[in-house]
């Protein structure tokens, strides 16, 4: 998950902090020891995130597009200049074409914003273009929400007495709710200092980069792993009164499946899975190295040589083209399988499914799936050239089945017309004259659409008028029954309206004849 880090550089950041020592410091200084001990952990523990620095005052600058070199970050915050009033209306803009000429618009993104709390003056503060947000124009909309999916931290280096003793707080938490209430802000609790500025960062890492770390099971075998980018916890719209459900460190494999089987799956959200090496002391590395790099170096070599099972796994996922199943928590499935990224290298992945007993339809329900030697014959048989799957549902999908749609109003007057001309030849065409009858009965009440049943029962008693003398005895009563039984369901008050009814063709002493001829 992408994170842009957008830095305030106004005046209002110079004002000086009266810190314990001689050495002076200013509010921007306090920010920028911040963002430090950030990327210092991010370079630690969140190596795969792609990080991008802006700075903004009235006007907004990319410092450093996204990279994962997080010393190139640290350097920009000693090289930034001190600009003029704050509009963050524009840094915000700046953050959508950013990300979005970078990412597009369905990467999930987070953005902290650092600031001391000031809204800037005039026109293009924070209060002028709240006051003015209802009253825009689409092609002049306010930057929040953002059109990409996103969390907004904002990161204040003032307390929370500072910003209550103006509306400063009250404007930033609506910077939050525009953003469909995704993110929060975080204030200095006590003086401002060094020490209360690491503590505020602090539960931002804690909040949002803190590495998940997990087990990966499957029999006796086992495997620290890291997943990344961290799961977040899913809340199922169904409930009434909705928890968030998270994942749990235990990842059990509960199966495999080939990939034809599971084909190309809907899911919630894909991660990379990362073993996690041993942790080693300084003297089981070897004597003598006292690099950091050199170590390191030293530390991978050592944890290279160890089996593992996560390496075992995705070998194994590669070559036999199959993914493997895993246990989530109650309910809830997840696949792990191996991803390309070029000819050379893969990496092992896990998507997760939406919660639930029955994630994929076509595989039935989860906890009722189990090994090939359960069953009484191979189903994939015995030259491996067929599949159980997909399982047939029970019940007859709605989009499987011939179903009535009048978007316009051509579809109606073709219905409506295929009745008449089969009205015009009966007694031949009796058994089509009611199959389209009921087709286009059913489809009239399940629209509501009671006035078509009256309209057509009125054309058909119009039809039995204009036979002609050599029409079949038949057509007549056929015509009567057919148009007496629709104004019946016109009335809705009647065991004859109800939907599952169908128009049976009349019994008269000239249809048994036929039928006894034939």
């Amino acid at each position: 998950m992408p994170t842009v880090v957008v830095m305030d550089v106004s005046l209002s950041m110079t004002r000086p902090v009266s810190v314990e020592g001689s050495e002076e410091y200013q509010r921007k200084h306090l920010a920028a020891h911040g963002l430090t001990m950030l990327f210092e952990h991010m370079a630690t523990n969140y190596k795969l995130e792609f990080t991008a620095l802006v700075v903004f005052s009235s006007l907004w600058e990319l410092m450093v597009p996204f990279t994962r070199d997080y010393n190139t970050l640290q350097e920009a915050l000693s090289n930034m200049d001190d600009y003029d009033k704050t509009c963050l209306e524009s840094a915000l803009l700046g953050v959508c074409n950013i990300v979005q000429q970078e990412w597009g618009a369905a990467i999930p993104c987070q953005v902290v914003l650092v600031t001391d709390g000031c809204l800037g003056i005039g026109r293009g503060s924070l209060r002028h273009s709240l006051a003015t947000h209802s009253q825009r124009s689409e092609s002049n909309r306010f930057p929040l929400p953002f059109p990409f999916p996103s969390k907004l931290y904002v990161m204040c280096m003032a307390n929370l007495e500072e910003l209550q003793s103006t509306d400063s707080l009250d404007c930033l938490e609506r910077l939050i709710d525009l953003n469909n209430g995704e993110g929060q802000i975080f204030t200095i609790d006590g003086p401002l200092c060094l020490k209360n500025v690491q503590s505020m960062f602090g539960k931002l890492i804690d909040l949002a980069y803190t590495p998940f770390h997990a087990v990966l099971k499957c029999g006796h075998l086992t495997s620290d792993v890291q997943v990344f980018p961290r799961p977040e916890p899913f809340i199922i719209d169904e409930e009434i009164d909705p928890i968030p459900k998270a994942i749990n460190t235990d990842l059990e494999i509960v199966g495999f499946v080939d990939i034809a089987d599971i084909s190309s799956p809907p899911v919630l959200s894909r991660h990379l899975v990362l073993p996690i090496a041993l942790n080693r002391e300084g003297d089981e590395v070897g004597p003598g190295i006292t690099d950091d790099t050199e170590d390191e170096n030293s530390a991978n070599q050592i944890a290279g040589k160890i089996p593992n099972f996560c390496v075992l796994l995705h070998g194994s996922l590669k070559v036999e083209g199959m993914v493997a199943l895993v246990q989530l928590g109650p309910e809830w499935y997840g696949m792990l399988y191996s991803q390309a990224d070029s000819k050379k290298k893969s990496n092992l992945m896990m998507s997760l499914f939406e919660p639930g007993p029955e994630p994929l339809p076509w595989l039935g329900k989860m906890a009722q799936l189990g090994p090939i030697s359960d069953a009484k014959e191979n189903p994939y048989g015995e030259d491996d050239n067929k599949s159980p799957f997909p399982l047939q549902p029970k019940n007859k999908r709605s989009y499987a089945q011939n179903v009535t749609v009048w978007i316009k109003p051509s579809g109606l007057q073709t219905d409506v017309q295929k009745i008449l001309r089969n009205a015009r030849k009966l007694p031949e065409k009796t058994q089509t004259f009611y199959k389209e009858l009921n087709r286009l009965r059913k489809a009239a009440l399940a629209f509501g659409f009671l006035e078509l049943l009256k309209g057509v029962a009125d054309m058909l008693e119009r039809e039995c008028t204009l036979l002609p003398d050599t029409a079949h005895p038949d057509a007549a009563f056929q015509l009567t029954h057919a148009a007496q039984q629709l104004k019946v369901a016109s009335t809705g008050a009647s065991e004859y309206a109800a939907y599952d009814h169908n128009i049976a063709p009349l019994q008269t002493d000239f249809s048994s004849s036929s039928t006894e001829r034939m």
